[in-house]
């Protein structure tokens, strides 16, 4: 995919003036995390008042998709969050299956793990059934103590092949200072980050701005 083309995903927002940046800077997606007791959730009535405000105060006609975060949590909760919020795709960051995924209600992206033990071969065969069922996949690094974003980076080799397939984000570890780095190795559908645009924790307008410049550039 053509860099000028690629995804832009900008996950963990907290703020309406985050929201507000990374939607004027050219985002694709915004991502709200709605898991219980992760340090960047917001609770289902914040969430809906964050995105409110950040509809009302945007400048540009950019409007990127709404991307609400769950994981393992009741799928009524779920699909009424999503609806109360105005989300348009829900990301499943936890041991979702086919039965759960029946239930929800909006598009869904799911969050795949990539651990030391994973292959080339292991992934994609968990990736090629979800993308058969017209659903998005997130590759993030296989790290037991974050399970909704880890921050950190994986073997990039393993995604050779499988993130340059539509509605594939690549994640885990990006920054403005490595995303060119992993789209010229990769040419990913997509790219997502969190921590990678924070400053002690939070959400930096400048480094949001520098990541998805640097994505669209490289």
């Amino acid at each position: 995919m053509a860099s000028e083309d690629i995804q832009i995903k900008i996950c963990g927002l907290r703020s309406a003036n985050a929201a507000i940046v990374a939607s004027d800077a050219g985002a694709t997606h915004l991502g709200f995390n709605f898991i219980e007791r992760v340090r960047r959730q917001v609770s289902p009535e914040d969430g809906a008042q964050i995105i409110a405000d950040y509809m009302s105060g945007r400048k540009s006609l950019n409007r990127p998709h709404l991307v609400g975060l769950f994981r393992d949590q009741d799928s009524e909760f779920v699909n009424e969050t999503a609806r109360n919020a105005k989300l348009d795709y829900l990301q499943l960051c936890g041991d979702e299956d086919a039965d759960y995924i029946s239930k929800i209600d909006l598009p869904i992206i799911k969050m795949i793990f990539v651990k030391e033990a994973s292959t080339k071969s292991s992934l994609t065969k968990i990736v090629d059934p979800l993308l058969d069922e017209g659903h998005g996949v997130i590759l993030d690094s296989g790290v037991k103590s974050s399970r909704g974003g880890s921050g950190t980076s994986f073997n990039w080799a393993l995604a050779e092949g499988i993130v340059d397939r539509p509605n594939v984000f690549l994640a885990g570890g990006l920054n403005p200072e490595n995303v060119q780095s992993a789209i010229k190795q990769l040419s990913p559908w997509g790219v997502d980050v969190a921590s990678g645009v924070e400053t002690d924790g939070v959400k930096d307008p400048e480094r949001i701005k520098a990541f998805i410049s640097a994505a669209r550039s490289a």
